[in-house]
């Protein structure tokens, strides 16, 4: 089907026409190649609350976006390359079925479709994408994963702590490491993890200790002596922003709390051919 689609007028068009609904605010995606493979809108797990997200698979990339108005416009465009990803499916809950995660070695992050057909399909073509690249990159399939956040209503307690109790006041933090929802006083520490980011991000108390013994191993290792890891960083308040994904807040969605996505006369996935 790749090989069909690729050089083709249609599928320019196709990539063209995501290209300008995510407008200025997107990266370009037209590269020799590269095609569109199907859309379509799931639910994503987000931070505060499952929220609806489109996304586009390419041959190489998995695109999604925050939905301004439908099928005309959308913000906040994450790129993942599928080399990176490796996908787990997950039982239902009251709140989410047909549920799978798609792990990456930078973020981690819950889906649900709107039927079991629409998530084997959805499935289906990942790992048909994912294995076509690793053949041919000769690349080995990824073994490190982001930890997936867990939901900040999904406690109501720290849970490394597990005495305070989060209110208005007493925000709810999340481990970068292992995904926790925490406390302020069990988060303090920063820890620099390349693999998600060039600065020092947010842990826990029980992660900084097992990072910190795990580094302080490595050098040993090595012969070398360990570098000693400062605790706080300057200029870095506990309370900081970095612990809100706007794309996963942002202020640009407009639908109202009752509208139902998924309804049994629209198909919301379309797969090209």
């Amino acid at each position: 089907m790749v090989d069909h689609l690729a050089n083709t007028e249609i599928n320019s068009q196709r990539i063209a026409a995501v290209e300008n609904c995510f407008g200025a605010s997107g990266q370009p995606l037209a590269v020799p190649g590269r095609v569109l493979l199907g859309e379509g809108i799931l639910t994503k797990e987000c931070r505060k609350k499952p929220k609806p997200r489109i996304f586009f698979l390419f041959n190489d990339i998995l695109v999604y976006g925050s939905i301004v108005i439908n099928k005309r416009k959308y913000n906040s465009q994450h790129i993942i390359p599928l080399e990176d990803v490796t996908l787990e499916t997950l039982p239902d809950t009251l709140q989410m079925k047909n549920r799978w995660m798609i792990k990456t070695s930078k973020k981690s992050f819950v889906v649900s479709a709107a039927s079991l057909t629409e998530r084997k399909e959805w499935i289906s073509h990942l790992e048909e994408c994912i294995r076509h690249l690793l053949t041919k990159t000769g690349r080995q399939p990824a073994t490190e994963h982001a930890a997936p956040w867990i939901p900040d209503k999904a406690t109501d307690i720290c849970m490394r702590c597990t005495q305070t109790k989060f209110s208005t006041l007493t925000r709810r933090h999340h481990c970068r490491k292992c995904g926790f929802v925490v406390c302020a006083d069990c988060s303090r520490q920063r820890f620099l993890m390349p693999r998600l980011s060039p600065k020092p991000l947010r842990v826990c108390n029980l992660c900084y200790r097992q990072l910190l013994a795990e580094k302080k191993k490595e050098a040993e290792a090595d012969g070398r002596q360990p570098e000693p890891i400062r605790s706080a960083v300057p200029g870095y308040e506990p309370s900081s922003g970095d612990d809100s994904d706007k794309s996963d807040d942002d202020k640009a969605d407009q639908w109202p709390a009752d509208t139902e996505f998924y309804t049994s006369e629209v198909s919301w996935s379309s797969f090209h051919s």
